[in-house]
């Protein structure tokens, strides 16, 4: 199941320190009042956890498709798999 936070629409809560997380499958309703304080509430957006193994190998990384870059110095950034430009940074004039 999903983990859900949210917040006072208010933006500030004393009772319930302004910020809480509830378990919820996909298919329930976002929560309009939090069930601390009562006041109306709004859903977060939240970043997304990623499991499980993956690889970022460049030979993987070209078999998906994708474009994989290394720092190669301040703003700049040189291609070692895929398809693209390479380099990328800012324009130098």
């Amino acid at each position: 199941m999903p983990l859900y936070d949210y917040a006072p629409a208010s933006g500030v809560c004393d009772r319930c320190h302004g910020r809480f997380e509830v378990h919820q499958r996909l298919a329930d309703a976002k929560l309009t009042q939090c069930p601390t304080c009562k006041q109306r509430v709004e859903r977060l957006i939240s970043a997304a956890k990623v499991g499980g193994k993956y690889s970022t190998s460049d030979s993987r990384v070209k078999e998906l498709g994708l474009t994989k870059y290394k720092k190669a110095g301040d703003g700049v950034y040189e291609k070692t798999s895929g398809k693209g430009p390479n380099l990328i940074g800012p324009k130098t004039k």
